[in-house]
């Protein structure tokens, strides 16, 4: 029986060509996967037929777009995920529910070897082996543009001898990868970290500074789920697609940092990411409400810890896997409403209320009304010092 390679399928020239590449080197049937995280573009169907006109013995398309949402982004919200604080994890959470559609179709069809287009410098190709050693320690793994040494200006000649389908081999200015939960644009010009973003950079968001109205919306959780906006019950996915549009237009979500990659170096990346930045800043101003002082102190510990592994593909990882139980019940009492103000580029938050709120209006108020004993704090400020105290005592001894 011959060999066959499970590829994963974005439907440009480097994955398309690597197609004929793969068979010539290996001798091996090439089935490409191709998986729809919210990424928009091409037709599914447009881009299951590039693949059998580029030589794939079979191509398989999947919309994955709830999956991702549901299992992938959601989780990411209940952690409040942001990667050196900032980085909302677009592609590193699109990267396990992409690895878990290739292990289920090298089953499927008899693979002994999975493929991947991405390069020998960044973090995908670790997101990538890691998550299939996971899934199916047995599968091994090749990465043509990194194995091979297959270069853009290879790849373009490749296309060409062979008259590949490719619709276009003008190269971008920058490297994109995008799916629901946002924009990741890097490369180009963008690589000296002196040179300022141009708008042409930016697809999701529109200029903050531009003169507009606010808009005003209220998002409802249920135990750390978007389950409503203004009232209207919406799906994960609805609730992120929806924020993404009304953010976006109000410049909410662009994101321009140095990050640490995995493989040791500093990579410039701008980030837009309307949604999720607008549903992680309402679901953490809802946990500040509804989750108890020490929970809440060490959860922020938690998802520093979660966004790293999950940057550092090990979605499935054992810790991780730990730590997502963690996290489902630090937000056992994450239910209200949330109303937040956008505009000029932020998500403010301006209104809360839950029924599962710890807020006690008679203990916080200075009016009349006021239920604290204050008599109680002299006494605690005793105790609670003590220790500084004789500490100093010894010290200016």
């Amino acid at each position: 029986m011959t060999e066959r390679v499970i590829l994963a399928y974005s439907g440009g020239l480097d994955t398309s060509v690597c197609i004929g590449w793969i068979a010539e080197e290996t001798g091996a049937e090439v089935i490409a996967v191709a998986v729809d995280v919210g990424q928009g573009g091409e037709d599914l169907d447009v881009i299951r037929q590039r693949a059998l006109d580029c030589g794939a013995v079979e191509a398989e398309v999947a919309d994955a777009r709830d999956e991702f949402a549901e299992e992938y982004c959601l989780p990411a919200i209940k952690a409040n995920a942001l990667y050196q604080g900032q980085y909302p994890l677009v592609s590193a959470l699109s990267r396990p529910v992409i690895v878990k559609h290739l292990a289920a179709a090298a089953k499927k069809h008899g693979a002994t070897t999975v493929a991947h287009g991405c390069t020998g410098k960044g973090n995908d190709q670790v997101r990538f082996e890691v998550g299939i050693n996971s899934l199916a320690p047995g599968l091994k793994c090749i990465a043509p543009v990194r194995d091979y040494a297959m270069t853009r200006d290879k790849a373009i000649a490749f296309a060409e001898a062979k008259g590949l389908p490719i619709a276009t081999t003008k190269k971008s200015p920058y490297s994109i990868d995008q799916n629901v939960f946002g924009r990741a644009v890097e490369t180009g010009f963008l690589e000296d970290i002196w040179n300022a973003p141009i708008e042409d950079v930016y697809e999701y968001t529109q200029d903050p500074a531009a003169p507009r109205e606010a808009d005003r919306v209220v998002i409802t959780f249920d135990a750390g789920v978007p389950v409503a906006i203004d009232g209207r019950k919406v799906t994960v996915l609805e609730a992120v697609e929806e924020l993404n549009r009304r953010a976006g237009a109000q410049g909410i979500g662009r994101l321009d940092m140095v990050e640490d990659r995995l493989v040791g170096i500093k990579s410039r990346e701008i980030y837009e990411a309307p949604g999720a930045i607008a549903l992680i800043t309402a679901h953490q101003a809802l946990e500040n409400v509804t989750v108890e002082r020490e929970l809440a102190r060490y959860k922020r510990q938690v998802e520093q810890r979660w966004a790293e592994l999950v940057y550092d593909g090990l979605w499935f990882s054992p810790l991780k896997r730990a730590l997502d139980g963690f996290v489902d019940e630090a937000n056992r009492y994450v239910s209200g409403e949330i109303r937040m103000v956008l505009h000029g580029g932020r998500a403010v938050v301006d209104g809360r209320r839950s029924e599962q709120s710890l807020y006690d209006f008679n203990l916080a108020t200075y009016d009349t009304g006021d239920t604290f004993d204050q008599s109680m704090s002299k006494g605690f400020i005793e105790i609670f010092g003590m220790s500084s105290k004789l500490a100093a005592r010894r010290d200016l001894a």
